[in-house]
């Protein structure tokens, strides 16, 4: 990813805030249903955070992927970044740790209530 250091330095405290929120369990990482990565929501924004494999295999790379709900923009940051690499990898490990006995969730599950807010 090239980018200046303004945008690195606001990257980096993003996962910064990310990891801390995680930690401190404020932002909730689940793992869905066939599928190869983690995700969470905050603040209008869903953060991908893949893939789901064990920290121990090293030599796969991760990413964050952030997109928020109301835009088709995204943000990609992936573990091979020379200067966020190990703030992203950090957060997989802590991400790994706390949702590893977690069952999968299926998001895209028919939810009674938000098909009751849905004017039809």
């Amino acid at each position: 990813m090239t980018s200046d250091s303004g945008t690195t330095d606001r990257l980096r405290r993003l996962i910064d805030r990310i990891s801390s929120l995680t930690e401190n369990g404020e932002l909730h990482w689940e793992r869905q249903l066939g599928s190869a990565h983690r995700y969470a929501r905050l603040d209008n924004n869903l953060f991908i955070l893949g893939p789901a494999t064990t920290i121990a295999e090293t030599n796969i790379p991760r990413y964050l992927f952030i997109t928020p709900f109301d835009s088709p923009e995204c943000i990609e940051i992936n573990s091979d970044d020379v200067e966020l690499g190990a703030a992203v990898m950090k957060l997989a490990q802590e991400v790994e740790v706390i949702t590893r006995h977690q069952p999968a969730t299926d998001p895209f599950a028919i939810n009674v209530e938000i098909l009751n807010r849905l004017k039809v």
